[in-house]
């Protein structure tokens, strides 16, 4: 495999990995949005002197707090995956470049 086929590789990996990583941010940033507007538009409507008003905004909150904790839980194995990647394709372009020599 000659140098410029393990660049261009490397480079549309990376280019790849990057358009995935700004529409996954845009689709994160428009569902916070949409659920905030729903938690609000709760807030406004919610009669809290009836329990099940209350106990409604409790269940919303401990559901949205296991979601949270997931979505960390997930981000941070997709980013640990891709420094993976990202690790072999340099280790690929480094030896790429010893066998040149």
């Amino acid at each position: 495999m000659s140098d410029v086929s393990v660049d261009e590789v490397r480079r549309t990996a990376l280019d790849r990995i990057e358009q995935s990583e700004r529409h996954h941010r845009a689709a994160f940033v428009g569902a916070a949005v949409v659920e905030a507007s729903f938690l609000a538009g709760f807030l406004l409507l919610a009669d809290f002197s009836d329990r099940t008003h209350v106990l409604l905004l409790l269940a919303t909150i401990a559901i949205y707090t296991i979601l949270a904790f997931g979505l960390f839980a997930l981000g941070a194995h997709v980013n640990h995956n891709t420094r993976r990647v990202l690790k072999a394709i340099e280790l690929l372009g480094s030896r790429s470049a010893d066998d040149g020599r």
